[in-house]
């Protein structure tokens, strides 16, 4: 019988703290090994035995975990709050961490976190980088209206996103100074470069087969539009990973923090615990979807009466979970679904 160990990691830009134990716990090797593919490689050759590995969720993790896959019987990563809270020591050192997540992966106590496939991952890539030239463009965007406020210039704020009406503005307002026409046009060159980018990246989702059918499908929910049904499926993954419709609302980062003390239970602010990515577009599309939506309306406008809108804003938000969850387990579009609940 071949003995089987489990192999804790700690990785780091440069360097990766190894620690390899046997099942009794004993300890069978420990050490550095460089953060590059050849000294990975050449690392994994020389395990003996068959192994299971574990590693921290970190920047560095993705293509750690995809390199060493094949080597492997198994790969596991760690959620990283979880496991700070389990292995929480006086003694922190790479090695020494490193050997608790050996441990926690040989007696099946490791806080595991979902690890999406690589293709997924990729694309999820592209999303969040769409996001972030997103984010760029409107900062463009606010340079050039707070030039024009800073000079005193009228114009319209909406229709100054329209190229046309831009140059007609800088030709036609004589109080805008040469230098501030200058800046305005370097401003209009970076948004309109950040606009053209987006709108290739996210071509690039839009026809990709292995996410398309699922994006159409939640697109079919009124108040759900392409980037929330591509932000929903790039981030979630299998929607079979959630047991209920709670678990998604909490890693989407939509209920409020608990804290009981004697007794009594108090909520605080949304928990910062979640998929931020998640959690900010479905923030942006509840507030947007009950123009759509009627039964969405009638759950914002419930929580309205009771006078705070961002927890209007939140019960809806959890809704359109609620509804996305149901749509991609159900692998049918939500008028099929609706329809067929009414026969």
């Amino acid at each position: 019988m071949n003995a089987y160990y489990s192999v804790g990691l700690d990785i780091h830009k440069k360097l990766i703290a190894y620690c390899v134990k046997a099942a009794d716990g004993r300890l069978v090797a420990q050490g550095m090994v460089g953060a590059d593919r050849e000294s990975l490689g050449q690392w994994a050759e020389s395990l003996v035995g068959s192994w299971g590995g574990a590693m921290e969720a970190t920047i560095f993790t993705g293509w750690v975990y995809d390199f060493l896959a094949p080597y492997a019987v198994d790969l596991k990563v760690a959620h990283p709050e979880m496991l700070k809270a389990i292995t929480a020591a006086k003694k922190k050192n790479d090695r020494a961490d490193a050997e608790k997540i050996a441990d926690l992966l040989r007696v099946n106590l490791l806080p595991e976190c979902t690890m999406l496939p690589e293709e997924i991952r990729e694309l999820r890539r592209i999303l969040r980088y769409r996001h972030h030239v997103m984010q760029t463009a409107v900062k463009m965007q606010n340079k050039m209206n707070g030039l024009l406020m800073e000079v005193g210039a009228g114009y319209n704020k909406r229709r100054l996103r329209g190229k046309r009406y831009f140059h007609e503005l800088l030709a036609r307002v004589d109080e805008i100074p040469a230098s501030v026409k200058e800046l305005l046009l370097l401003s209009r060159a970076g948004y309109e470069m950040f606009q053209s980018v987006q709108k290739r990246l996210i071509q690039t989702l839009r026809t990709n087969e292995l996410i398309r059918e699922r994006v159409h499908r939640l697109m079919t929910i009124p108040g759900v539009g392409e980037i929330t049904a591509l932000t929903w499926v790039l981030e979630i993954g299998p929607p079979e990973r959630f047991a209920s419709i709670r678990q998604a609302i909490s890693y989407c980062g939509l209920c409020s923090a608990q804290r009981e003390s004697a007794g009594k239970e108090q909520r605080g602010p949304i928990s910062k615990k979640r998929n931020k990515h998640l959690q900010t577009i479905l923030v942006e599309a509840a507030k947007l979807a009950p123009r759509w939506n009627a039964q969405l309306a009638d759950v914002h406008q419930k929580e309205l009466k009771k006078g705070n809108r961002n927890r209007a804003t939140l019960a809806v938000a959890r809704k359109l979970v609620a509804y996305m969850l149901a749509v991609d387990k159900s692998q049918q579009d939500f008028a099929a679904r609706e329809e067929a609940k009414a026969a």
